[in-house]
């Protein structure tokens, strides 16, 4: 995949991460000029239709949401290469680490880091709860942690479609058993309580470094979560303050009425450690009701059979004792006995004549699977009667029920329900940012066709692409409905007349361009003899020129006098006459030069031909000795 180029616009760079579900890469995004994350589906996944329409809704519903703590999702895809087809997810580039990582790294984490990354993350699932959204998957491989120390959640959304399309996969995809709720190890209903399950397993792990179930396979682990309790945090870390302990033992309960009832609950009890406001060590010992109170439950029977057999060895060895004792203790025997009797009695009385009232709970917009499930386990009947078509309710959800939410009603009483068949609407895709080639395609795709098409001046979005689309994303329209387009044209061009900015420094150049609307292109320094350096000597357009705005304007300034090199050697012309007295002179010259003197002219002169006239060369302050006749004559130039 490296090299690819996907919605001809993510350029795959580097891949940076693989999981069970899905590879993921570093990109390019070449409109924005930004780097993003790119999930991509593993092939599996591509051949589900069901899965990847639920995929795609869930993958949208997921973009919606809007928190620091939450991975921003920009655009969700597909596209073909090599034959193969590609589904992907756009998300936030996010330069770090996941917490498993840093857990690895470090052993466990400190009680405030501990602290610090259970608040995010809670406060992210809050978010999402807020809009009916459950991650369903949380763990420490989708939290992701920058440099500077931010929580990022991710994956919201995904693990919904998973668990709802592909239930024979789940374990294999997901591998997340390790941090599952005991109704999702049993294939039963979840909720937003499951969520806050996993994340007490979480923070258990993000504080001992251990997470507190294990085991050979994913069957016993997912078994240990239904079956077994942990081994409490402060016996593996003595340093962990119990409050902090009474947390997780709520978050991990196996029932999820005994858990939090919601995370806003939970946020504001590890708020409370954070700032050191309440001491929930306290409210455990005060409190029956509250997270630091596990009641373990008492088997009647077992107590009875270790009760009997307590009795029995104290009358062995108390058999030699008195006559009045042995009728004290049996008297005593004879009264438990039937205070366990009358108590036996009146349980199984009570069972005959009680009436078992249950409390209806409302099951529309519900999975059916997720309704059936929730139904049967508070012992009544689901019973589907009909299926329909809805704009309302996606294909699978409960669109009526036979009984209303909170009506009281008897064990096994029968629940009727209506199942959606789907809608005949189709979800407007976003094409926002597009080129009206890319956005007719998209809409294609979705059974949907392009408008009217409409040009709007934008500073901010390129030119061709699209500013807006109405009707707005994730609404709902017929198939074979218009979808309006707004496309950029671009700055709005304005007519300008070229300032004269020549003998302008650099920068007084620039503010006179700017203001004008017009934009500096190139500025090319040349050097100058008379004229200071970064001063303006030249503009690719004479001044008064009409011009558009946006026009690059090119400079050129000085860059003062030229240097001239140290090791160039100049001419310098020098005249010779040769002896008045002599039909022929022998004139010698010697360069003194760095140190070194060198003979540089050596030749016989006769008075017939006249002066003679000669380049030396040499390098800036080179001096030249002359001889006539082997006589020294002067030096040249000469010194001052």
């Amino acid at each position: 995949m490296i090299g690819a180029i996907l919605g001809n616009r993510y350029e795959i760079i580097e891949k940076v991460g693989e999981g069970g579900m899905a590879k993921v890469y570093k990109a390019k995004c070449h409109l924005l000029n930004r780097y993003v994350a790119i999930k991509i589906l593993r092939d599996e996944f591509t051949n589900d239709e069901q899965f990847i329409g639920k995929f795609r809704r869930e993958s949208q519903a997921a973009a919606s949401l809007s928190h620091p703590s939450i991975l921003n999702i920009y655009d969700v895809g597909v596209d073909e290469i090599d034959n193969n087809i590609i589904h992907y997810i756009v998300m936030e580039f996010i330069d770090g680490k996941t917490l498993k990582e840093l857990i690895k790294e470090n052993g466990k984490l400190t009680i405030e880091k501990t602290i610090s990354y259970s608040i995010q993350i809670a406060e992210a699932l809050q978010n999402a709860h807020k809009n009916r959204i459950i991650h369903r998957d949380i763990k420490p491989h989708n939290i992701m942690i920058t440099k500077e120390d931010r929580v990022k959640v991710t994956d919201f959304g995904i693990a919904r479609a998973v668990t709802s399309s592909t239930v024979t996969t789940t374990s294999n995809v997901l591998g997340s058993v390790h941090y599952f709720s005991p109704e999702q190890a049993r294939g039963g209903y979840t909720d937003e309580k499951s969520d806050i399950y996993s994340l007490g397993i979480v923070i258990y792990e993000m504080a001992t470094g251990k997470v507190p179930y294990d085991g050979e396979s994913p069957i016993s682990v997912a078994l240990k979560h239904i079956q077994e309790d942990i081994i409490a945090p402060s016996q593996i870390d003595d340093t962990i303050p119990k409050n902090l302990e009474a947390i997780i033992v709520k978050c991990i309960q196996k029932r999820q009425s005994d858990r939090y009832n919601n995370v806003s609950d939970l946020i504001i009890d590890l708020k409370a450690i954070d700032n050191d406001l309440i001491s929930l060590n306290s409210a455990q010992e005060n409190d029956m009701e509250s997270a630091t109170k596990i009641i373990p439950t008492i088997d009647i029977k077992e107590e009875i059979e270790v009760n009997s057999k307590s009795e029995k060895r104290k009358v062995h060895s108390n058999k030699k004792k008195s006559k009045g004792g042995g009728v004290v203790f049996l008297g005593i025997l004879l009264a438990f006995i039937l205070v366990t009797g009358l108590f036996f009695g009146y349980g199984k009385l009570k069972k005959a004549l009680a009436v078992d009232e249950i409390k209806v709970p409302d099951i529309r917009g519900m999975q059916e699977e997720d309704a059936k499930e929730l139904i049967e386990s508070l012992d009544l009947t689901f019973r589907v009667i009909d299926t329909a078509k809805s704009n309302e309710f996606l294909i699978g959800q409960v669109i009526t029920q036979s009984v209303e939410p909170d009506t009281i009603v008897k064990s096994g009483y029968p629940i009727d329900v209506t199942i959606s068949e789907g809608s005949d609407l189709l979800i407007v895709p976003s094409v926002q940012n597009r080129t009206l080639e890319e956005a007719e395609k998209i809409l294609t795709e979705y059974g949907l066709k392009v408008g009217t098409i409409d040009p709007k001046f934008s500073d901010t979005v390129a030119k061709g692409l699209v500013i807006e689309q109405k009707p707005s994303p994730s609404e709902e329209l017929a198939p074979g409905s218009r979808v309006n387009l707004v496309i950029s044209e671009g700055p709005e061009i304005i007519n300008v007349s070229m300032p004269d900015v020549v003998n302008k420094t650099i920068e007084e150049a620039k503010a006179i361009i700017k203001s004008e609307g017009l934009v500096v292109g190139e500025v090319t320094p040349q050097p100058s003899e008379n004229i200071e350096k970064d001063i303006v000597t030249w503009q690719s357009y004479i001044a008064g020129t009409t011009l558009e705005s946006g026009t690059y304007v090119d400079l050129y300034i000085s860059s003062g006098p030229p240097e001239v090199p140290t090791d160039v050697e100049i001419p310098t012309p020098i005249t010779l006459t040769p002896l008045p007295d002599k039909e022929e002179t022998n004139i010698r010259i010697i360069r003194v030069q760095d140190g070194e003197q060198t003979e540089v002219f050596n030749k016989n002169l006769k008075l017939s031909d006249g002066a003679y006239t000669h380049i030396l060369y040499g390098k800036e302050g080179a001096q030249y000795d002359v001889f006539y006749d082997g006589i020294f004559q002067g030096r040249y130039p000469p010194e001052n």
